[in-house]
């Protein structure tokens, strides 16, 4: 018997408020019993689930695991302003003049992420 991984972990300083962020980010959804100053808060999306929890200490460096997104409905760049409009930062940016490339950016507590082309922008 193997293992599969129920959701992924991230620490945070405020469950809620960062669980709130990345359910617009996926276009998912809180826990229905998850309350601003509960210590977890658990986003459900299409793919997965992302479980938040709050320590008490801050992030001091870079994330070990990240997250790479593909937009399903706008190309990359569209999604960039996207997060960007949602309180996200850019960290950098890897995109080349072909098209192809990513761009890593930070969530509202500082954790990293990319976004990588949408499906039909790798098609085409």
């Amino acid at each position: 018997m193997t293992s599969l991984v129920r959701h992924t972990t991230i620490d945070c300083t405020d469950a809620h408020r960062l669980a709130s962020f990345w359910a617009e980010v996926l276009g998912g959804s809180l826990a229905e019993d998850d309350l601003p100053g509960d210590p977890e808060a658990t986003v459900t999306a299409a793919g997965g689930a992302l479980l938040f929890v709050t320590v008490p200490e801050d992030k001091t460096g870079k994330n070990r695991v990240h997250l790479d997104l593909q937009p399903q409905d706008r190309d990359r760049d569209d999604e960039v302003e996207r997060l960007l409009a949602l309180g996200a930062t850019l960290v950098a940016d890897h995109r080349r003049a072909d098209g192809a490339g990513w761009v890593t950016l930070a969530d509202i507590e500082g954790n990293e992420f990319c976004v990588e082309r949408s499906a039909a922008e790798r098609a085409g």
